[in-house]
């Protein structure tokens, strides 16, 4: 399969271009190294060109894997939003339509808001960022623009894992947590620690977006566990990954009537359609991660 992922050198895509050329694949990894890096694939034995979504190479791909985007949920400013993720995502769509290639897109659980829980993909979308907007724009572009082959976009959860190390503030909660415990530090989560995540492995994300490009038509899936588990949780499973037995320390939450105290998503459509269903258990991903960082030295 030849392959072209936009966005290649940051968190969730370089794992995917590893996995993939793993695999045998033919891999092409677009990036302009604005907000990944070029450390997260060492070992990439793939075509590696630089640029953004206009920089497309001119080459015949089985499938586009496009997850390039501003990911940063605090950006405010709706125009830098929609001119990095909208509109090249415009660009990705009337490639493939021009190349008749299949198309697998990142879109995201930030698309809910505060809506009912658990997340369903026909309810009501609410985003409370310019972030999930810029993907609720997304989504509606590729169902307006479907050319009849493959085209799916999935929405993922809160994700977590290896080489997420350079997002810096906007890496996982997990990841965060384990810093401040790894220097001794009581980890700090509002109170009162009850809030709860979908969180998902970024290998069984992967796997969601190499099943998607199997998928024949159109489709929006979620990618998550399906199973919520609260901040207090997550210090549980991190003092037992780390071999430590820290106490949270909490504070007031200082986003009261712009947060989500709950999300999870309703996972019986991609189960079904997809065949896909994580693998890891947020303890066994938590484990699995912990063990990678410490192998890698890659803690701030």
């Amino acid at each position: 399969m030849k392959c072209l992922i936009t966005g290649g050198a940051g968190f969730i895509v370089s794992n995917l271009a590893l996995e993939l050329k793993k695999q045998g694949n033919n891999v092409t990894v677009l990036d302009n190294f604005l907000k990944g890096n070029m450390k997260n694939l060492e070992g990439f034995k793939g075509e590696v060109v630089e640029g953004d979504e206009s920089k497309i190479p001119d080459e015949e791909f089985d499938v586009v894997f496009h997850l390039a985007a501003i990911t940063d949920t605090t950006v405010t400013d709706k125009q830098e939003m929609y001119d990095n993720n909208v509109n090249g995502f415009r660009l990705i769509l009337e490639f493939c339509k021009k190349k008749n290639c299949k198309l697998v897109y990142a879109s995201s659980g930030a698309t809910y808001g505060d809506g009912p829980v658990p997340m369903k993909e026909d309810q009501a979308l609410n985003p409370l960022n310019v972030y999930g907007e810029s993907k609720v724009e997304m989504d509606k572009m590729a169902k307006q623009g479907f050319f009849g082959k493959t085209l799916v976009g999935l929405r993922f959860f809160n994700v977590f894992g290896p080489r997420e190390h350079f997002k810096g503030k906007m890496s996982s909660m997990i990841y965060q947590l384990a810093l401040q415990m790894k220097k001794g530090k009581n980890p700090r989560i509002f109170k009162h620690g009850e809030q709860e995540r979908d969180h998902i492995y970024v290998k069984d994300v992967v796997t969601a977006v190499i099943k998607a490009a199997s998928y024949d038509e159109f489709g929006i899936f979620n990618v998550a566990t399906g199973t919520k588990t609260s901040f207090n949780q997550l210090i549980d499973f991190l003092n037992i990954s780390l071999k430590m037995d820290l106490k949270p320390e909490y504070f007031n939450n200082p986003f009261v009537g712009a947060y989500q105290d709950t999300t999870v998503a309703d996972m019986t459509k991609a189960e079904k359609e997809l065949g896909f269903k994580a693998e890891y258990s947020v303890l066994d991903g938590v484990k699995d991660y912990i063990e990678w960082l410490n192998e890698t030295g890659w803690y701030e």
